[in-house]
């Protein structure tokens, strides 16, 4: 094979027709769109002058290798291509530039823009802020001036306030419950009915003595009466969303929370003070012996009335196991002082459990200030559970399907048999009027 010089080969691939396009410098005309479309116009007319350098170049080739010379035609061909490119490729270079300082010239003004939020003035830096300040240019050197930076950065809603994000605490803050302890005085049992019946003692005749041999032996007596502790329901509900429901991972178990604690709140309010009408349960207030005082000596204290409530309790033969008490009055009982203002039984620096004269005390604001209620409450009533606290979530009810919604509801139920209300005295202390 000939081996082709390079002035050859260079002439070789000046041949070309003349470009379509105008060949020039490009016109800051228009935006940033029209430069576009006129770069992509230009970069077309480049990549077809291109195609054409490489078909010179391969014919350029051919006539070099067949007569080993460049006809004239194919010379000037060549020439006008080579411009032609050259000029193609300088007006890429000039758009491309254009466009890059049309991009800069924007990004300025909407930074500049963005300063004039508040203040209607572009931000400035801080040493140009106060080389420009007409105190500072008015200085003389004497005293203090004092500077307002206008443009720094805060947490406000014009600077960085958007930025900062809240912190968020997935504990979710409930109300205050009480809690509840009459329920663990009381003796406990299960039923599968909804009527427990039972067989009390009304009346005992004891006529029991010494006898002589053969004669008569007394007859005593025994009378027994029916009663009966019906089952009552106690529930209520609450409605919710599906979507919070399902979103909120904790609102499940806090609505459940919150039912349960309802029930038990309005079940220990019917042991204790429930009046038997409709639904309600007969409580132990309702059914108990009213405190006499008949031993109570004058001048006695509330520790004293306690004591002869516990005496009454033991002479009706029923020796009391616990008190109820209201927590404002065991407050007072504890903090009770003698002459020499010393504590009479209490010790603040211990952490025993509310017990007074050998009993368990259940303080709680269920039971009126200035009331109390003893007795052997074990012996004096039972609770039958007849079902466990249920809570239940249901979509058919009323319209809550077509809404998406639904409705959440806790029940229990349970009877109270009251046994023996001679076990249980109810009275007061005298100290409100």
């Amino acid at each position: 094979m000939k081996h082709l010089n390079m002035p050859l080969v260079a002439s070789a691939l000046l041949a070309a027709t003349q470009p379509h396009a105008v060949l020039c410098a490009p016109r800051a005309e228009g935006g940033a769109g029209n430069l576009e479309a006129l770069l992509k116009e230009v970069k077309q007319e480049l990549d077809r002058i291109g195609n054409d350098v490489r078909k010179t170049a391969d014919t350029a080739f051919q006539e070099a290798k067949n007569a080993g010379k460049l006809s004239d035609e194919t010379k000037v061909k060549a020439d006008s291509l080579l411009t032609a490119q050259n000029a193609l490729q300088d007006s890429v270079a000039k758009l491309q530039q254009r466009l890059e300082d049309m991009d800069a010239r924007n990004l300025d003004i909407e930074q500049r823009m963005s300063g004039r939020r508040g203040g209607g003035t572009a931000r400035q830096t801080l040493g140009q802020a106060i080389s420009m300040d007409a105190q500072v240019k008015a200085f003389n050197g004497k005293g203090t001036i004092t500077l307002i930076v206008q443009n720094a950065i805060t947490s406000g809603s014009a600077s960085a306030g958007p930025l900062i994000a809240p912190q968020r605490e997935t504990e979710i803050v409930g109300l205050p419950r009480r809690q509840v302890f009459v329920r663990d005085l009381l003796s406990r049992s299960t039923t599968n009915s909804n009527l427990v019946q039972y067989a009390r003692m009304k009346a005992r005749t004891n006529a029991a003595g010494v006898v002589a041999e053969g004669a008569l032996k007394p007859e005593s007596g025994l009378e027994y009466e029916a009663a009966d502790a019906p089952v009552r329901t106690i529930a209520h509900w609450i409605p919710v969303s599906r979507q919070a429901l399902e979103d909120a991972d904790q609102l499940q178990g806090e609505i459940d929370g919150e039912l349960r604690y309802g029930l038990d709140l309005t079940e220990e309010a019917e042991i204790l003070s429930g009046d038997g009408e409709g639904q309600h349960l007969s409580g132990l207030i309702t059914n108990a012996s009213a405190y006499s005082g008949v031993y109570e000596p004058a001048g006695a204290t509330a520790i004293d009335k306690l004591r002869f409530a516990l005496l009454e309790a033991s002479l009706a033969l029923y020796p009391a196991d616990g008190m109820v008490l209201n927590e404002i009055d065991w407050a007072l009982i504890e903090t009770a002082k003698d002459s020499e203002n010393r504590y009479i039984f209490a010790n603040p620096l211990q952490l025993a459990g509310p017990v007074l004269w050998g009993r368990p005390v259940v303080p709680t604001t269920e039971i009126d200030e200035d009331k109390f209620l003893v007795g052997a409450f074990r012996a004096a009533a039972t609770i039958y559970d007849r079902m466990d606290t249920e809570v239940l979530i249901s979509s058919e009810d009323r319209d809550n399907f077509v809404k998406n919604m639904l409705t959440v509801r806790a029940e229990k139920r349970l009877a109270l048999a009251i046994k023996r209300a001679a076990a249980l005295i109810y009275g007061d202390f005298g100290r409100v009027a």
